[in-house]
């Protein structure tokens, strides 16, 4: 309408008389002033419109325009919780993460939850284009006004991208860029994608374990352990309601448990306003409603906790140590990173494991893993049930540095600790390397030190096969039937301050000759650490074996034949592995594959063999370790099996003081191996433990113990291994054997030098069968055993030379000292040492590599004397191999040789004589006649006179051994006289 118009109006009503003409022109000013002020007012409304676009434009002038891909992008990066998964797809639990989410279809979500949604958040959901003008002036208002009720203005649209997009900040800025990018979704997203978009995204509280929930799978499951298409009415009502304020209106406490009646008390009053604008809505009935209304939801809510730290806290950390392990080198490797620049720089590898762990909190993967449920959650039953680990030993605690005694300062009492054994295990299948099962502890609160992954201890004689035997018979240096000499040595290793010179340490005996088989058997330190001695001179590098089975840290030096190295018993037991692999080497493994949200498999363990061994030798070893079983140190083990004819072969260890016992046992199918020990490494992180106190931890220190330390570890092992065959038997009892890969072939060797047995060796009856590789069969025909006459001097044997009386040899077959030298046994200092206590072979000697030392003529014999027929006399010593026995008939008559002996003492032939002795050495060489001696009277002299001369002989004994050194026995040839 024009201003003219609606003057005249105004004009022609007054002219008609029904108002006097003062009014009319009042009214007419009137009219003028209103007019002035609407224009005005339309001016400044348009003004201030245009300022309010202005500010508008300059709030989000610096937002980018993204286009359908990005915002798709941006939408749909849901914060997804990561699953983790035993074996067989069978579900263990979540990561543990800030938020616990799953993402779902909108069609797998209850319709009653979408409507519930839609009622309560946003009326208007189905006709608004991303905002709703009214509501947000509505808002602005409140907040201008500062009113104590705040509606706020937000569609579900707009709390999406407050949620996916954009910040949780309170300021018109970021409200501007909310409703631009709201509207900017709704045109290029369905109403669906939407609704679906913001039902995984929004907070819903916390679970029954306490943990931050989102998105309504995650909140059915955790609120009512139900699927989200399976909510009835009032719980989807209680669930739509808890976005408007998750920490208050959650029914849970941080922590797990559910809250006070009082605490509750809101979250049920905000369910019931649900449920009226549900009702207002028409999405229910008035009779749905009333039946909601007495729903018991509380007495409903899930008493289930999905907490996996709670129920397998070593497996879990276990899990996500080696999950960001892996995706952090996936993540590098994607991203053009090299391998080896990712192994060998640390900051690189730290900046992609802390991507790889938000990535894993955030993006929903699933990590499916080798453990076996069943099987590992047996082996924690077992070892919790386990009665023989031995007691708790009490210690002193020391100050490291000062290695004083530490004081409490409270009680003034001098410190102690309780160390109580501790135990790791590991179960592996030998095909695949699947970590089937494994022990971490025996109390995760008490320690939550990993036994089997991180718990790295000396491995005592499970070295042995691994680093020693295994590759000495790759290398042709031994087979199972080679002579290790049992005789104790000491060495001076390159750096070291103190000769080294192992013992037995089970038997503390030394056994001479042994075959590598028996000393293994044994468990034998010293021919162990011969073998170990000939490993470093002809290869130098044995090590390496034991690097290429996952041990890259091993190094090589001599005691590490005996275990010193310090290795896990997932380690360990992966090493043992090789054996039944036909020498073939698979790393372990734990995360089989990870497969992410879409479904796609990102990632998937690759088996990479690593050849160790010849499948000859792996065998050949794996054989020798089942006599540890059937007669060795494990013999006991048997007894305790319940299935004692699986094909089992292992190996026992002990490592220094008695601080840790090991057993590695494998069979075809799988490797189980057992840690037994105390907790140094807990000891060590509370103060010095003194010498004294370190053999209180000594395992062999256990007068209280029923068995040794030994079996009371092999009895745990036993019980892991009956309760896992009881679960899966065809995995753990299977009736094949180790199978031969052919190339093994048996054949008989002479026990002393491992050939090809010799006549001679036959005849003493030192022939034994083995295995062998057919391409290491021996060809040479055994040299170790010669013929000839020998010498024993002070009980060592000397082989005779031309010069040698022959009247003092013996004749037989003894050691060749051309074989012992080949041998390298010469640091032997007797060499009847080598000769085992057994009757076989005493029909043998081992004479000394090197004749005596010919120090001249021997000194003559010294106390000679005639008792009962009689003669006797001091040993002379030296290189003496023997002694002449001389007679006289009459004083001053010559002496004649009647007698020679190795013994000091000699019968006489008859009375009525003067006897006396030479000593004669090795070269032959003969001593002085020694002091007469008379026995019985001489035909010239009566009775009275022959008790006078015996009684004169003896007195001027010293004088006639004078004489006769000078040829005063008118002889001068004693010693060529006849009998």
């Amino acid at each position: 309408m024009s201003d003219n118009g609606s003057k005249n109006k105004f004009l022609a009503f007054f002219q008609e008389g029904k108002f006097p003409t003062i009014t009319r022109i009042t009214l007419d000013v009137t009219w003028n002033v209103l007019l002035f002020f609407l224009v005005i007012g339309l001016v400044g409304g348009f003004f201030v419109g245009g300022l309010g676009l202005g500010y508008f434009a300059s709030l989000v002038d610096e937002r980018p325009v993204e286009d359908q891909e990005e915002m798709e992008q941006l939408v749909y990066n849901y914060e997804e919780t990561s699953e983790i998964y035993f074996a067989n797809n069978v579900f263990m639990g979540d990561f543990q993460t800030d938020i616990v989410r799953e993402e779902i279809e909108l069609s797998e979500v209850s319709q009653h939850l979408r409507n519930a949604i839609i009622a309560t958040e946003d009326e208007y959901f189905k006709e608004h284009k991303g905002v709703v003008p009214k509501a947000i002036m509505r808002a602005l208002y409140q907040e201008f006004t500062n009113a104590a009720n705040q509606t706020g203005g937000s569609t579900l649209t707009q709390q999406l991208v407050k949620n996916q997009i954009l910040t949780n900040e309170v300021s018109f800025e970021r409200k501007a860029k909310e409703i631009l990018v709201a509207l900017r979704l709704e045109n290029y997203f369905e109403k669906d994608e939407i609704l679906e978009a913001y039902l995984n995204v929004v907070p819903f509280g916390r679970d029954s374990s306490g943990r931050n929930i989102a998105g309504v799978q995650a909140a059915a499951q955790g609120l009512f352990d139900v699927d989200a298409d399976e909510l009835n009415i009032p719980q989807a009502a209680y669930i739509a309601g808890l976005p408007q304020s998750p920490s208050i209106y959650t029914p849970f406490m941080n922590g797990g448990g559910v809250k006070s009646q009082e605490s509750l008390e809101e979250g049920l009053d905000r369910m019931e306003t649900v449920l009226d604008r549900m009702l207002r809505a028409e999405y229910i009935t008035e009779d749905e409603y009333n039946e909601a209304m007495n729903y018991d939801v509380i007495g409903n809510l899930t008493d289930k906790k999905e907490q996996i730290y709670e129920d397998y806290p070593f497996l879990a950390s276990e899990i996500n140590r080696r999950a960001v392990r892996i995706m952090s080198k996936e993540l590098a490797l994607d991203e053009g990173i090299t391998e080896e620049e990712f192994d060998n720089d640390s900051e690189i590898r730290s900046e992609y494991r802390t991507i790889a762990a938000r990535q894993i909190k955030q993006n929903g993967y699933e990590f499916h893993t080798t453990i076996d449920k069943e099987i590992y959650d047996v082996f924690q039953e077992k070892t919790a049930e386990y009665t023989n680990f031995g007691p708790t030993k009490t210690i002193q605690v020391y100050d490291p540095e000062t290695q004083e005694p530490m004081i409490d300062e409270e009680t003034g009492e001098t410190m102690t600790k309780e160390v109580p054994i501790e135990v790791g295990a590991s179960l592996i299948d030998n095909e695949t390397g699947r970590i089937i099962a494994f022990v971490g502890g025996r109390d995760y609160e008490e320690s939550q030190f990993n036994r089997f992954s991180q718990h790295a201890r000396p491995i005592g004689s499970t070295a042995k096969p691994l680093i020693g035997y295994g590759p000495g018979i790759e290398l042709g240096l031994i087979h199972p039937g080679s002579p290790l000499p049992d005789v104790k040595f000491e060495i001076q290793p390159p750096g070291m301050t103190e000769p080294w010179s192992p013992s037995n340490y089970i038997s503390g005996q030394e056994n001479g000759l042994t075959s590598a088989r028996d000393a293994l058997k044994r468990s034998d330190n010293i021919p162990a650490g011969r073998l170990m001695l000939e490993l470093l001179e002809k290869d130098g590098d044995p090590a390496r074996f034991l690097q290429k089975m996952g041990v890259p840290y091993a190094q090589n030096n001599y005691s590490n034949v005996l275990g010193t190295d310090y290795i896990t018993v997932e380690d360990n037991t992966n090493a043992y592995t090789t054996f039944a692999n036909q020498g073939q080497f698979k790393d372990a493994f734990m995360i089989d594959k990870i497969v992410d949200r879409d479904g796609e498999t990102i990632y998937q363990k690759e088996v990479e063999p690593v050849e160790v061994f010849s499948p000859q030798t792996a065998y050949l070893t794996t054989d020798m370790m089942r006599d540890v079983i059937s007669s060795g140190t494990a013999v006991s083990l048997k007894s305790y099996l319940t299935n004692p004819g699986v094909d089992w072969a292992g190996k026992t260890g002990t490592s220094q003081g008695f601080l840790d016992a090991w057993f590695v046992g494998t069979n075809p199918n799988v490797t189980l191996g057992t840690w037994y020990g105390f907790r140094q490494n807990d000891i060590d992180m509370d103060g010095f433990v003194s010498e004294w106190e370190s053999n209180i931890l000594n395992l062999n220190n256990c007068p209280e113990c029923s068995v040794s330390y030994s079996n009371r570890n092999l009895g745990l092992w036993a019980d892991l291994a009956n309760a896992a065959t009881e679960i899966d038997p065809e995995l753990m009892a299977p009736e094949e054997r180790h199978a031969s890969p052919g190339g093994i072939v048996s054949r008989e060797y002479c026990q002393i030098s491992g050939k090809l047995p010799s006549d001679t060796c036959r005849e003493l009856g030192l022939v034994k069968t083995d295995l062998f590789n057919v391409e290491q069969v021996p060809t040479e025909e055994d040299d170790s055993i010669t013929s000839g006459d020998f010498v024993t001097i002070e009980e060592k044997t000397y082989e005779a030379l031309e010069v040698t009386p022959e009247e003092f040899t013996e004749s037989g077959a003894f050691l060749n000292p051309d074989f012992l030298d080949e041998m390298g046994w010469v640091d032997i200092e007797d060499m009847s040492e080598l000769l085992p206590d057994t009757d076989i072979w005493d029909d043998l000697v081992a004479p000394e590599p090197d004749p005596p030392a010919d120090n001249g003529s021997p000194s003559a014999p010294g106390g000679v004397s005639i008792s009962g027929g009689t003669l006797s006399w001091n040993s002379v010593g030296g290189d003496v191999i023997g002694y002449r026995v001389f007679r006289a008939k009459s004083r001053g008559g010559s002496f004649t040789q009647i007698d020679s002996t190795t013994e000091t003492s000699a019968d006489l032939p008859s009375k009525g004589s003067i006897y006396a002795v030479r000593a004669v050495d090795f070269y032959g060489n003969e001593s002085a006649l020694s002091s007469r001696e008379v026995f019985g009277s001489l035909e010239s002299d009566d009775d009275e006179e022959d008790e006078s001369t015996n009684r004169d002989d003896n007195q001027s004994s010293d004088n006639d051994n004078d004489n006769d050194d000078s040829g005063g026995d008118g002889s001068g040839d004693d010693g060529s006289g006849g009998d």
